[in-house]
């Protein structure tokens, strides 16, 4: 199933929900790109069709993979699950990811496919007037021989490597969107994100010694000051090493809900220190300009940046549009952005010059 050139008036999409019939015919979010060693480019990437339980107004359901010649142009693998999914919410109801699932990082390691994935019970949470089925996420692991048939790894916590926090701390809705780092000395760092119904999104941190046990270390990122592009608050994030430093791409929120990537750098991957971008709110990569209509004038979000071998980088993400109330009811689609030469404070859409 090729997906045709991007037409010129939407700079940066690179990928559209699957035709009718596919797991993923309503929205595609969260693109994990590698350049694998035989040449080519792998996506895995979560979404949902219009059947998934709507009591999850969440953009998360069941995961994909598209393969690529050139990064740029996508076609879809049909997996044997699902609608051509090749990873889906697990058949015990018991296990934390039994509602719903999400990829948020891969990575090739001994000769695997190494997939952190985040997912919900059916549990229904009540505040208020408020109720979400599948809020209180965590993070699970599971690998793979080709990126298409995954085996899930069995964490302590109903499957998972992390649970929630107590009552009162920071992190007791939920751990998502894990991102593992194997490190230099043989340990492994996992950043995730949650929501403080008083703080607003919040980065947190793990750490192993063998990449299966797992301590929290607690808060890492605070939002930013009032009338920033993260006031609200940082979710999803990228941490790469770069010229030995460790840098994080991340999605920060505003007030008026409005989704933009900022930067942030680290000597020791713990204590972080924010970059001061040109764009809108100080971010480095802005959501397209309010009224406009394009396809991502709302949010982009879920940086997946990849080292190329000319020293530039490439920025997958996801935009949505406006104009939704909820995340069901805006569109979810998958873009790219290129770096300005070995520059990655500096961005634009793929085919925007």
């Amino acid at each position: 199933m090729n997906h045709p050139k991007t037409p010129n008036h939407q700079p940066g999409l690179v990928l559209t929900p699957g035709a009718e019939g596919w797991w993923d015919s309503e929205r595609v979010s969260s693109p994990q790109v590698l350049y694998c060693p035989d040449g080519t480019w792998k996506m895995w990437y979560y979404g949902r069709d219009a059947s998934f339980d709507r009591q999850i107004n969440l953009p998360t359901g069941r995961c994909g993979l598209a393969i690529s010649d050139d990064g740029i142009h996508w076609q879809r693998v049909q997996g044997l699950l699902t609608m051509g999914a090749v990873f889906e919410p697990h058949q015990n109801s018991s296990r934390f990811d039994s509602a719903h699932v999400g990829v948020s990082n891969v990575y090739f390691h001994d000769g695997l496919y190494w997939m952190w994935y985040f997912g919900g019970d059916h549990t229904i949470l009540e505040m208020g007037s408020f109720k979400a089925k599948g809020l209180n996420m965590r993070p699970g692991c599971a690998i793979s021989r080709d990126g298409i048939n995954w085996v899930r790894l069995e964490g302590n916590y109903q499957g998972a490597f992390l649970d929630l926090g107590k009552a009162g701390e920071f992190d007791a809705l939920f751990c998502a969107w894990p991102q593992v780092l194997p490190d230099d000395d043989g340990t492994w760092k996992m950043y995730y994100h949650t929501l403080n119904p008083d703080k607003g999104f919040l980065v947190g941190l793990a750490v192993s010694s063998d990449g299966f046990h797992w301590e929290k270390v607690g808060q890492i990122l605070q939002p930013g000051e009032p009338g920033s592009f993260d006031e609200r608050g940082i979710g999803t994030r990228n941490v790469l090493k770069i010229n030995g430093e460790y840098v994080m791409f991340y999605e920060g929120v505003n007030n008026n809900g409005y989704h933009s990537i900022g930067l942030a750098v680290s000597s020791d991957g713990i204590h972080w220190q924010k970059h001061q971008g040109q764009q809108v709110g100080g971010s480095i990569f802005s959501h397209a300009q309010k009224g406009s209509g394009r396809w991502d004038a709302r949010a982009v979000g879920t940086p997946c940046v990849v080292a190329m071998d000319d020293g530039s980088f490439r920025m997958y993400y996801i935009g949505a549009n406006e104009g939704g109330h909820d995340e069901l009811s805006s569109q979810h689609q998958i873009g790219l952005a290129v770096s300005a030469g070995k520059d990655f404070h500096q961005w634009h859409r793929w085919g925007e010059y």
